[in-house]
């Protein structure tokens, strides 16, 4: 299996622009045989909060049928970020679009306390399953709290993968808990950043894989690419737009 993390700059509330610049990231992934494509947090709009309200997207926005097209077509599984408008308020959501089946959502469990004013948590469990690999997902700030990667592990998970949208230190951070996590439990770890300003920070790339605690590969903090994990030889190739 090979899957594809995506390091983009998100254009700020942009949808349509950050569509192409998505579909632009899965040809390239094709090209070089992925699997699967992974996009960083709340990627179709950027990483904006204090925008949510203003961008916030229904699961049956007609700009998100191309995703399952491709999906279908090209036989890829595809993970993209969008604030999610759900009844009760507005969910930092991972969309998956799998080939000939309906599409499947996680949100956020647990929201920095930055977050609060714009968003809700979510409150259920989210993986899939990917050549019978479990994929648990997580996204930013949860991916580092102890208690969630606990229940990615009591669900026998392979993968742990981390769609984030964090600084320079938020970056340094995650190295060194994703080397502790990858290394103390039989997970591999795959976290995909964005670059460029959001919010009111510098995303830093460095999307990253470890097993064993061991830095498998990386991309550089200031380059939109892919980095490809190869779960069969072990090892990650880097491309660069």
């Amino acid at each position: 299996m090979r899957i594809a993390l995506a390091q983009i700059q998100s254009l700020k509330g942009d949808v349509q622009e950050n569509i192409e610049l998505h579909k632009k990231a899965i040809r390239l992934s094709l090209a070089n045989k992925a699997d699967a494509i992974f996009f960083p947090e709340l990627s179709l709009t950027g990483y904006e909060p204090m925008l949510a309200e203003k961008l916030k997207m229904k699961l049956g926005d007609k700009r998100l049928l191309g995703f399952q097209e491709i999906s279908n077509t090209e036989k890829i599984t595809i993970g993209l970020g969008m604030p999610l408008h759900t009844k009760s308020g507005i969910e930092i959501a991972i969309i998956i679009f799998q080939p000939n089946i309906p599409l499947s959502v996680y949100t956020k469990q647990l929201l920095h306390e930055d977050e609060l004013p714009y968003f809700q948590a979510g409150n259920k469990y989210g993986h899939i399953q990917l050549c019978e690999q479990h994929i648990a997902l997580a996204i930013c700030y949860e991916s580092l709290q102890s208690e969630h990667a606990r229940e990615a592990i009591s669900h026998h998970a392979d993968i742990y993968l981390a769609s984030v949208a964090k600084s320079q230190s938020g970056i340094e951070k995650a190295y060194e808990h994703f080397k502790k996590l990858s290394k103390t439990h039989p997970l591999t770890v795959l976290m995909c950043n964005n670059i460029g300003p959001c919010d009111n920070f510098e995303g830093a790339g460095q999307s990253a894989v470890w097993k064993n605690g061991d830095l498998l590969g990386s991309l550089f903090p200031d380059k939109e690419g892919i980095l490809i994990f190869d779960s069969t030889k072990q090892s990650t190739e880097s491309f660069y737009f």
